[in-house]
């Protein structure tokens, strides 16, 4: 129907997708306001009625820390390439939480707003990029946490060497970011279908934590092993951070390479599947 000059000038125009690659990405900027406001609400959310609050963001990795260098480093024994255990296990974990923490929370995207989703039109990518960038506001008060302890560590003589590839923070922040985000949105749209999908992220994690050298240090692992750990986008990076900030193992270009195509692609594949089950997710969930 045509436009008379009277007609009011349209912001946006809602379509049907049409393509498999009509992804709509301009939508996201033009929300940004409701990404920000998503944002706030999942930060505040998440401890919101905890008696302790915001304290669980440094109360999570020390108390995970120091049970893993109980467990890990004084029962089992496990090396940490001459570095403090307390800052090699901080390190992983730092790392590893976040990337998990975006997988989680993302993989429930189309269940838990199913209640939104079906009322109001808005890109529904906001959401689980709410989830990636709030997150990362935890992320940055642990690394606040690990370069406290690194400081420390290193006015008491303890063998840790940051080093230039400290500049490579963003770099891998983003990795992991876009790694989190794919997998989750991935896992979200099957979710819509095959809800034992939701009960195998956690457990999926907490295995896949084991085929990253969050514990040990890639040059512990097995020979024999040692590509399978090395298949895992997650291990360069983690590998990287614990050079840059620790000086423990070693910089390898080639694989961080290898993470970022995997990050790329897997991304790519997440954001096609994510926008062909978003029209018809309401008649499954």
């Amino acid at each position: 129907m045509s436009k008379s000059n009277s007609d009011p000038e349209w912001t946006i125009e809602i379509k049907p997708v049409s393509g498999w690659f009509n992804l709509h990405l301009k939508d996201v900027w033009t929300y940004r306001d409701l990404l920000f406001m998503f944002v706030r609400r999942d930060f505040v959310a998440v401890y919101k009625q905890t008696i302790l609050g915001p304290s669980w963001f440094f109360l999570q990795p020390i108390l995970t820390t120091i049970t893993f260098t109980i467990v890990f480093g004084n029962i089992a024994k496990i090396p940490t390439d001459n570095v403090p255990p307390v800052l090699f296990y901080m390190a992983g974990i730092v790392c590893w939480g976040y990337f998990a923490d975006c997988l989680t929370r993302t993989s429930s995207t189309f269940v838990s707003n199913a209640h939104i989703f079906g009322k109001v039109y808005f890109p529904r990518l906001v959401s689980p990029l709410s989830n990636v960038i709030s997150l990362l506001i935890k992320f940055g008060i642990q690394m606040l946490l690990l370069i406290g302890f690194i400081i420390y560590y290193k006015l008491n003589g303890a063998l840790v060497d940051p080093n230039i590839y400290i500049l490579l923070t963003p770099f891998l922040i983003f990795l992991m970011a876009g790694l989190g985000l794919g997998f989750g949105i991935i896992v979200s749209s099957l979710t819509t279908k095959y809800r034992d999908l939701s009960f195998l992220v956690g457990f999926g994690v907490q295995l896949l934590m084991y085929a990253t050298p969050v514990i040990y240090p890639l040059s512990a692992a097995p020979e024999k092993y040692k590509w399978i750990i090395l298949l895992n986008p997650m291990t360069a990076i983690i590998d990287t951070f614990k050079y840059a900030y620790l000086g423990a193992g070693e910089f390898n270009a080639g694989n961080l390479i290898y993470s970022t195509v995997f990050m790329v692609v897997i991304i790519a594949i997440g954001i096609v599947i994510f926008n062909r089950i978003e029209k018809t997710f309401m008649d499954t969930v």
